[in-house]
């Protein structure tokens, strides 16, 4: 059977923000760019921030590191709370969308739906899945699809052809009962990064995102925003 493929979306706040939009979510919390990641520059971003978006490039590094990451979690565990929000990605360049539901699925207490929101019931219908099962069901949700498919084409660079290989990959980072963890679909598990806070929360990501450019000291190809309140 063919696999499932989407256009990339891009780490473009205008992008994300008509998207969510489009899933039904009010304009209370809105993505914002990361410009860069001294205090100077963190102190634009409007707080508070209950999630960052990391764009950034799949690189043979990378992917050394995260089998080496993956064994090691594997053989001394970590701690994941129940209430993190976590699903696979089985479809291909749709890690953007994923990374919204992401970001949206574990921030609900904070986050104003629309009544008729298609994310709000993609998120109420498979609360009970296992992550697995969240991705199966992304793959029918036709709401979600037309709409990455519209704001796939809405960027300000011209949108890849569909089977063109894309090596940027979209996670989030997200602080779920004072735990930061990074929700990444091509991961079997969320990671676990330490604790955090509403407060620190901006800060403690950027340390994150930062590891990710310091394993990768040749490569440009970064791109952060945050969804901060409105």
């Amino acid at each position: 059977m063919e696999p499932h493929r989407w256009l990339p979306l891009e780490a473009n706040p205008d992008v994300t923000n008509q998207f969510l939009k489009q899933l039904g979510i009010q304009p209370s919390w809105q993505f914002v760019d990361v410009y860069g990641m001294d205090p100077e520059l963190l102190s634009m971003v409007p707080r508070p921030v209950c999630a960052i978006l990391l764009l950034f490039p799949v690189t043979e590094k990378y992917e050394t590191f995260r089998t080496e990451e993956e064994n090691k979690i594997k053989a001394e565990g970590q701690e994941v709370k129940p209430t993190v929000y976590f699903m696979k990605q089985t479809i291909s360049n749709a890690c953007g969308t994923i990374g919204l539901i992401h970001a949206i699925a574990n921030n609900r207490d904070k986050i104003t739906f629309e009544a008729d929101s298609s994310l709000k019931k993609f998120l109420d219908d498979s609360v009970h899945m296992n992550p697995e099962e969240r991705a199966k069901f992304l793959e029918t949700y036709e709401a979600i699809r037309v709409t990455h498919e519209s704001s796939a084409h809405e960027g300000q660079t011209e949108a890849p052809s569909i089977d063109e290989k894309v090596d940027l990959h979209f996670i989030a980072l997200v602080n779920v009962g004072g735990i930061l963890y990074e929700l990444d679909g091509r991961k079997p598990f969320p990671i676990n990064h330490g604790q955090s806070s509403d407060d620190t929360f901006l800060e403690d990501a950027i340390e994150v995102c930062k590891k990710f450019m310091e394993r990768d000291p040749d490569e440009l190809r970064f791109n952060a925003i945050a969804l901060s309140t409105a």
